[in-house]
Parts: C-alpha cells; sequence; structure tokens
C-alpha cells in the first residue's frame, strides 16, 4: 500500500501550519519550505478548508491557519479524508471485483485486517504527536534561525 502524494502533502501542510500558531500562513511559504508545488498544495488547502481543519484568512496579511488545535487533528482522519481510495485490491468493491473466490477468500480477510490496523495506529496519533519536538522541525523548514545557529554539540536529540 502506498498513500497518495495529497495526504502525504496535506500531513506536511498541517504540520507546517503547526509550528507557526500564532501567525497566518502562506502556502507559496509552505510550497518553498518543502520544495513543493504551490498549485498542487492549494488544492490540498481547499480540500483540507473543505473538511475544517484549516481556515483561509483574506487580504494582504492573510495566509492559513489550524482551524483546531493540533491535538484535535487525528492523524487517521486525515487520511481517510484525503486518501481517494483505501481499497488495497479490486475485491474491495463490489463494483469492481472480479474474483470467483470473493465470498470464500482469505486473502482478502487478511487485508482487510492489515488496513484496519494500519487505520487504528494511525487513529492513535494527532497532529500534536507528529510535531512533538519542534526545536527539531523548524531548522529543518528554515522556521528556526536560532535553533539553527546552535552547535551540534548543543542541539537537542531529535527522533
Amino acid at each position: 500500500m502506498r498513500l497518495t502524494q495529497h495526504s502525504n502533502y496535506a500531513m506536511r501542510l498541517l504540520m507546517y501550519c503547526a509550528l507557526k500558531p500564532d501567525q497566518p500562513v502562506r502556502l507559496a511559504e509552505i510550497a518553498e519550505a518543502y520544495a513543493i508545488s504551490g498549485h498542487h498544495l492549494n488544492k490540498i488547502a481547499q480540500r483540507l478548508a473543505h473538511i475544517g481543519v484549516i481556515h483561509a484568512i483574506r487580504g494582504r496579511n492573510g495566509g492559513i491557519r489550524l482551524a483546531k488545535e493540533p491535538q484535535d487533528i487525528n492523524v487517521g482522519d486525515i487520511l481517510r479524508q484525503t486518501e481517494e481510495n483505501l481499497q488495497i485490491v479490486e475485491c474491495f468493491s463490489e463494483k469492481t471485483n472480479t474474483c470467483p473466490l470473493i465470498h470464500e477468500c482469505r486473502f482478502r480477510t487478511l487485508l482487510q485486517d492489515a488496513l484496519d490496523a494500519f487505520l487504528k495506529v494511525l487513529d492513535a496519533h494527532t497532529l500534536e504527536d507528529l510535531i512533538a519536538h519542534p526545536e527539531c522541525l523548524k531548522p529543518l523548514l528554515g522556521l528556526s534561525e536560532q535553533v539553527a545557529a546552535l552547535s551540534k554539540a548543543h542541539q537537542p536529540q531529535c527522533v
């Protein structure tokens, strides 16, 4: 199974906003920090706004910001909302299934159990968990010159 870039970028966008909670963030800033397409990021921001996890602020000093606190944004929920298709194999859909084993297939059941376990792990985490060490993430995104200037010997342990 492989998640789409859409979901990956959605999580990156949310993490960036969570690391700058006190100000609106421009999409161009996020696109530059991650070296990704601003056009693609705009579509993702529209989707995230539609599901209510970010909101747009119009005007000269506008941008986007989280509509909820990081601890209230569930990773599993975001992936369910941003992935178009979590059907690992065609037999997960009655519309596309062509397998004659559908009613007795243990492989399908195994894959469904694996998907459920995957989502259960993601459901146990929030955006807050993903940014638990902002002092490690901010320098990587160019958000913290002070931390980036520290010598390696004095930088925090990041994992």
